[in-house]
């Protein structure tokens, strides 16, 4: 198990898988009073968290698919990315895409976070790419079935 050190300084419970087999672990807001999203509002909902991630690992900030499917509300930078060397507030951006008001409660689970492998890239410049059975095909360019 990755071992990631973590400063709290909300009053919520840290985040935790719900299952043995969760990919992601739920983010609480960590708020003084309500908030209330409007139609179309988006805000930064505070958590309460600091981490510092291992190089080589990103945490993703996915939205809550209940949450979506039930109520309309969504992270806007899906996904949003926490960089190892970052050490400040883990911040959720939510916005309410349903056409009724949205309270923002306090401990309420409001997005999920997935901790990642990831690699650093260097861009090799050439005059041309390898051929592939797909070539330049764009969106949809595979097929319908």
């Amino acid at each position: 198990m990755l071992k990631i050190k973590v400063v709290n300084k909300g009053h919520q419970p840290l985040p935790q898988y719900a299952t043995a087999l969760s990919a992601g672990m739920d983010l609480r807001a960590n708020i003084d009073a309500p908030i209330t999203l409007k139609p179309l509002e988006r805000r930064l909902i505070p958590t309460g968290l600091h981490i510092a991630l291992p190089a080589g690992y990103e945490a993703q900030v996915r939205p809550r698919s209940g949450l979506a499917l039930k109520k309309g509300i969504t992270v806007l930078n899906t996904p949003g990315t926490i960089d190892a060397d970052y050490r400040g507030e883990i911040g959720v951006v939510l916005i309410n895409l349903s056409q009724d008001d949205f309270v923002v409660e306090d401990g309420e689970r409001i997005a999920q976070m997935v901790i990642a492998r990831h690699e650093q890239a260097d861009f090799d410049l050439v005059e041309v790419l390898d051929e592939t059975e797909r070539g330049e095909g764009g969106y949809g360019h595979t097929g319908t079935k």
